[in-house]
């Protein structure tokens, strides 16, 4: 029946619907029923699209009556065979059940309210309507479910704030707030993230004797690839590790009357040995210790780590100092927005986008390793991994030896035939420090590549412009007033507040899949405002922004298939400024999904 079904359904791509039901094009028709002009990349990592506008690219498409029928009843007959369970519409006590027709397929039945659905074919999704008062749907496991109704607008703004978080931070000068966000396409989700503020207490600070207390303020988000333990072992351990490096190292400069304070080499200096001092435990003294404990068991927890990877970004504020550190293993990235005297943004990153095709890595690769041609092919790591530093990846680590004991004793694959002088791949960071003035109104963001696959630099921080502009007008109320007093307004409203990009600005640093297809002109007029969460507005507009269905469609896509069209996101935007020192954290009730999934956190 489903080979019957996709053969009708590629049929109707060639024969026009009224030869295929057999009757003329009666009043009813699928001329709403739409194709959203995606297809997937050949590689599977990244999507890419249809040579076609993005606010354009949903294209009508007409589909005959009894395809689409076929097509969804299909789709329930298999939710019914595979799992055996109830399922919404479904008797599984009879070998009959509900097929979900089209409006207007039998003249004679009752009219039934319609709602959209999205099938998926040949690497494109489409959209039509069914009726009946369930969505087709198929339990897969405990925690996901399929489901075929295309979410509503109202459902997938519920979906992308699910995850939604804010802080005010009522330090002194420095923050005044951050937003996060993290919207999934894997399952589980492969990203993680990670935030903590420690008070600096006098005996590393004694510089600061006698003045107000000082932060260490720390955000950091983590792209995993290849699974989601690397990424959620970050999360865990990534700050404390970093934490106890600069301790001490603040600690011995402020026991040195010359020093007082450690110079910015030290600190960076602190930042990496905390980064390759962690990849040394998850990738090296994992395999020690369970070579000594020879337990398939205790392999399997101890080396999850090590087989996964995950980039990772780390922002650092010292709020004595106003130095902003980050630190970058991977290619998500770090963009700056700070005003310029014309009220208008301009968009500055702090990282470099570190991957195999990167120019800089690619020499970097070469001098380590003459002789191998194949070190980077393809922008890849031996022609596979697109990273060129990040944790874990031991397979670009582990000398063949190595891989070739754990895979007798335990398990594992075959090392790379290229394989010849790891490690090819680094946790060491690439740092940059800024100095920051709060009472300018800077802002910064932190996301893996998901959006900036979707949005260039420009794009985010006037976006980012757009929305603090939109909160001073309307969104603010009350305390959360607070945070904005040292921002204003912008008077142009036909373009997004942001200066355009300089040369040098693309250099190390990827464009946005869908500019690499084609130029999408007056993008100012395709973005939206709908959230008080700033990560939730930039991932909103990374989706599709005022084109709901297309925000729609790429939300209710399941996995495996939404990976082919969009990656995991996550997102976070610091914004500097001066405010209140109650010493306190507090949640933003106004921008967060629920009160209780973040309270263990203050």
């Amino acid at each position: 029946m489903r080979r019957a079904a996709f053969q009708a359904l590629r049929t109707a791509r060639r024969v026009p619907a009224w030869k295929v039901t057999g009757r003329k094009p009666c009043a009813v028709s699928f001329s709403s029923s739409r194709s959203l002009g995606l297809r997937a990349s050949s590689t599977g990592k990244h999507p890419s699209y249809l040579s076609a506008p993005l606010q354009s690219s949903m294209h009508l498409r007409n589909f005959s009556l009894a395809v689409i029928s076929t097509v969804v009843a299909s789709g329930a007959w298999y939710a019914y065979q595979g799992t055996g369970q109830t399922s919404a519409g479904l008797n599984p006590t009879s070998s009959q059940f509900r097929s979900y027709s089209t409006a207007g397929a039998q003249a004679e039945a009752p009219a039934e309210a319609t709602r959209r659905a999205l099938l998926v074919d040949n690497d494109q999704f489409f959209t039509a309507p069914i009726s009946g008062d369930q969505p087709l749907s198929k339990h897969t496991d405990d925690s996901d479910r399929r489901v075929l109704e295309m979410l509503t607008p109202e459902q997938a703004t519920q979906k992308l704030r699910k995850n939604e978080e804010s802080y005010l931070v009522n330090r002194g000068k420095g923050v005044v707030r951050y937003d996060i966000v993290q919207v999934p396409s894997n399952s589980p989700i492969e990203d993680d993230h990670a935030e903590k503020i420690i008070e600096v207490p006098s005996s590393v600070a004694a510089a600061n004797q006698g003045e107000s207390k000082s932060d260490w303020m720390f955000w950091a988000v983590f792209d995993g690839h290849s699974g989601w333990t690397t990424s959620a072992k970050l999360r865990n351990v990534l700050i404390s590790y970093v934490a106890r490096e600069l301790n001490t190292t603040y600690k011995a400069a402020a026991a040195d009357p010359s020093l007082l304070t450690p110079s910015s080499a030290a600190i960076d200096a602190a930042i990496k040995q905390g980064f390759t001092r962690l990849d040394d435990d998850i990738v090296h003294s994992s395999v020690d210790k369970v070579l000594k404990s020879n337990s398939r068991r205790v392999a399997a927890e101890m080396l999850a780590p090590a087989l996964s990877g995950s980039c990772a970004l780390l922002a650092f504020y010292d709020s004595q100092s106003k130095d902003l550190k980050v630190a970058c293993a991977g290619d998500s990235r770090a963009v700056l927005g700070r005003r310029a005297a014309n009220g208008k943004w301009s968009a500055t990153p702090l990282s470099e986008d570190q991957t195999g095709g990167t120019p800089s890595e690619m020499k970097r690769l070469r001098e380590e390793h003459p002789g191998e041609p194949n070190v980077v092919r393809n922008g890849r790591i031996l022609g596979q991994l697109e990273p060129s530093r990040s944790f874990g990846d031991a397979f670009y680590k582990w000398s063949r030896d190595t891989q070739d004991k754990i895979k007798r004793q335990f398990f594992g694959r075959t090392p790379h035939p290229l394989l010849k002088t790891p490690p090819y791949v680094t946790a060491e960071p690439i740092i940059t420090t800024t100095k920051m003035d709060p009472g300018s109104g800077d802002f910064l963001v932190l996301a893996t590549d998901g959006l900036w696959e979707m949005l260039s630099n420009e794009e985010v921080v006037g976006l980012v412009g757009q929305w603090v502009e939109q909160q001073q007008q309307f969104g603010a109320s009350g305390s959360n007033k607070a945070w904005l007093k040292s921002w204003f307004s912008f008077g142009n409203k036909s373009e997004l507040p942001v200066e355009g990009p300089k040369e040098t600005d693309a250099e190390g640093q990827r464009r946005p899949i869908r500019q690499q297809q084609y130029d999408i002109a007056g993008a100012a007029s395709r973005f939206t405002v709908e959230d008080q969460n700033a990560a939730t507005h930039l991932v909103r507009n990374a989706m599709g922004g005022k084109d709901k269905e297309m925000v729609s469609a790429l939300l209710t896509l399941p996995s495996p298939y939404s990976r082919r069209y969009r990656d995991d996101v996550t997102v976070e935007v610091i914004f500097f400024g001066e405010g209140p020192d109650n010493r306190t954290v507090t949640i933003n009730e106004e921008a967060s999904a629920s009160e209780e999934s973040v309270k263990a956190k203050l």
